[in-house]
């Protein structure tokens, strides 16, 4: 359900409508809408990207992208460069810059428009920026000084949460997973700087360099705190001394997929019992939501362990871990000087990614994650008009029938099984393009001077928004995303899925495409996001959002069989030396990955029936082919080894390469359309299916 890099692999399109029936005696013809793209000028850009010299029974990721990787330099101020994602999210940057410069120019009194160019404006402002240099830090500062006692820790702690200093622990507010009609307040394990505890014990060459890197950078952003170098050094040592201890009692990221063990609701009274020496009233004092009693406390051994550590750790390091916490998540505000030092280890060292972005893509970015619904609303009446909310939801409920048509062939489910998984796709609920009903920022203001004060603005606006709904009916109209994200998710607490405007956009859907590349594109991923309803973690939720138990115990014996031969294929998959994909933190994805491309392509074979074995508009190439030519090239990316690494690690998709050759390798219809023989690379001797 997530972005950064980690799309969660759906997009849909924009059409438009060939006109509208007359009432005259004779009925007019439709009006032409004219062509963006020939069929030459799409056959063209499909076939340069092949790599002709590939055998597709081989490699069939090489064999559909080798030449457009051949070709395409990895940008310096990107970890990773894909084909499809890569290039829409530039397009939809460049959309929002002309209405964040023009809003900057011309803001109007107030209102949305106002709201989003001053953000952008003061984020553009950089003489102002740097004049401020770090000073904007000085009254949270002055704070963690005067903290004198665990109490006044615990209260400042939850103050800094506010903005997104998330020390100690990640707090929010998700619907509660047994009664999904109602909000509940979740506390989760948290207050990392390395992305998760795997990253402060392993001992091969890469992590013990890393840890040395990130011990530096810690001594380093406290040098703009006023920290003495001598002092920042030793701070910083019992900084990573103090996380290693926290990572020691974290779950490792595979585990924090099992949602049935990130259940445990208690009150406050038992998180007092769990953690008795933390003061729990202080922290929701310093949130501004005091008296909360309902908790999900998803990791419960963590804040067991939190409780002797903290209450053991020496105030002056716990004061200089908050004063680390403040100055890494304010760092892109401030001076250019602090954020570029950030971006060295979390950029250079960690992602490989060579430079930052130019500031206007960050500055477009920080709008839209401070302020995403109001600029998302401008940007959906520049690039969203017309009926393609309905258009594109005509091509996912084609999808939804060619999965639930497939049903009866899965041996290994029930009669009574399958008819829930009927009922639960049937209840699936898509929102498309944009909510029904915009956010109300009216409370918000901003100015067009203070980027640090804007920022903090925003995210406490946001936080207290979220927060203010403990315990509240559920509001199934909200949206995870913003509009021009480009990006999508399934949501199992509300059967859920989300397709913003952002991603509804060639070259993953467009008119003009032959339906073999439209479904091949836009299906694929658009199949990939139903299965999710249906993964090794989705399948537990019923089609009301509830988490419960409603398979046949002998069906889910069965179920977790196939997943663990996804989960075994996918372990195999070698990265780099000594670097192996993770099959179980992956396990999800790869599931709705096999289960997307074979929807997906149920589907076409239904829609366009004996055409489909025709040839293409690209030479060489039938539209069954095409299909698997569009899927793969959905995911042609190009990485830096850091990026590849990091991903691995740290991330529930498998890298591109794998995203692609992984499930086709499963699917007989793939072998079928290209004729690979058994024991060729691309055809698995033990295939696995789950859906």
């Amino acid at each position: 359900m997530n972005v950064e890099w980690k799309q969660v692999g759906s997009a849909a399109g924009i059409v438009v409508a060939l006109g509208l029936a007359g009432c005259a005696a004779t009925e007019p013809a439709a009006p032409t809408v004219a062509r963006e793209f020939s069929d030459a000028e799409i056959a063209e850009a499909v076939f340069a990207d092949i790599d002709q010299e590939t055998d597709p029974c081989d490699d069939f990721y090489r064999y559909a992208c080798g030449s457009w990787l051949d070709r395409t330099p990895l940008p310096a101020d990107q970890p990773i460069w894909g084909r499809t994602f890569s290039v829409v999210r530039d397009k939809n940057l460049e959309v929002l810059k002309g209405i964040l410069e023009e809003s900057r120019r011309e803001p109007g009194e107030s209102g949305d428009r106002a709201r989003v160019g001053n953000f952008y404006g003061a984020c553009m402002d950089t003489e102002a920026i740097e004049a401020a240099a770090a000073s904007p830090l000085d009254p949270w500062l002055a704070q963690i000084d005067a903290i004198d006692d665990r109490v006044s820790f615990l209260e400042t702690v939850g103050r800094m949460q506010r903005f997104g200093a998330a020390a100690l622990f990640e707090v929010t507010v998700f619907p509660d997973f047994k009664d999904p009609s109602r909000y509940l307040l979740f506390y989760s394990q948290g207050g990392l700087g390395l992305p998760n505890r795997d990253f402060y014990f392993r001992e091969d060459e890469r992590s013990v360099g890393l840890r040395a890197a990130y011990q530096s950078q810690v001594a380093k952003m406290l040098g703009y705190v006023g920290t003495d170098p001598e002092a920042a050094a030793e701070a910083a040592r019992g900084i990573l001394e103090f996380e290693t201890a926290l990572a020691s009692n974290s779950r490792a990221p595979a585990q924090m997929r099992d949602l049935e063990a990130l259940y445990n609701k208690i009150d406050l009274v038992g998180l007092k019992e769990k953690a008795p020496s933390l003061s729990w009233e202080a922290f929701q004092e310093g949130t501004g939501f005091p008296g909360v009693e309902e908790i999900n406390i998803a990791v419960p051994e963590y804040f067991e362990a939190l409780d002797g550590l903290v209450s053991k750790a020496d105030l002056a390091l716990l004061k200089d871990y908050l004063r680390w916490n403040l100055i890494s998540a304010t760092a892109p505000w401030l001076a250019d000087e602090i954020a570029e030092a950030k971006f060295d280890f979390y950029g250079r060292k960690l992602s490989g990614q060579q430079e930052q972005e130019p500031r206007w893509k960050r500055c477009a970015t920080a709008t839209d994650n401070a302020v995403g619904e109001a600029l998302g609303r401008l940007y959906v009446e520049k690039k969203f008009a017309g009926n393609s909310k309905e258009l594109a939801l005509s091509m996912i409920h084609e999808l939804e029938d060619a999965f639930e048509a497939n049903l009866p062939s899965l041996e290994w489910m029930d009669d009574t099984t399958r008819q829930r998984a009927s009922e639960k796709k049937a209840a699936i609920r898509n929102k498309i393009g944009y909510p029904d009903s915009w956010r109300d920022y009216s409370a918000l203001e901003l100015s067009a001077d203070h980027h640090f004060g804007n920022s903090v603005k925003a995210a406490e606006f946001e936080f207290d928004r979220v927060f203010r709904r403990a315990g509240q009916t559920v509001d199934r109209g909200e949206w995870g995303m913003t509009p021009p994200t480009v990006n999508a998710y399934y949501n199992p607490t509300q059967n859920e899925i989300v397709f913003p405007a952002g991603i509804l956009q060639p070259p993953v859907f467009h008119r003009d495409f032959p339906a073999a590349m439209n479904f091949g594109g836009m299906g694929s991923v658009v199949g990939h996001e139903l299965t999710h309803g249906f993964d090794d973690s989705g399948r537990k939720f019923d089609g009301t959002g509830q988490l419960r138990e409603w398979w046949a115990p002998e069906v889910s014996e069965r179920f977790e069989e196939r997943a663990a031969c996804i989960e075994e294929q996918y372990n195999g998959y070698e990265v780099a030396d000594g670097l192996n994909v993770n099959g179980k933190l992956t396990l999800g994805e790869n599931i709705a990955d096999l289960g997307g491309v074979k929807a997906a392509f149920s589907a076409y074979r239904q829609s366009a029936g004996e055409e489909a074995r025709q040839a293409s508009i690209v030479e060489g190439l039938t539209h069954e082919q095409l299909y698997f030519v569009a899927f793969a090239q959905v995911w042609c990316a190009t990485a830096s080894p850091e990026f590849e690494s990091l991903q691995v690690r740290s991330n529930t998709h498998s890298l591109p390469r794998f995203r692609v050759n992984g499930p086709l390798s499963n699917l007989p219809a793939f072998a079928e359309v290209f004729g690979c023989a058994a024991g060729t690379p691309m055809v698995r001797d033990n295939a696995c299916e789950v859906w």
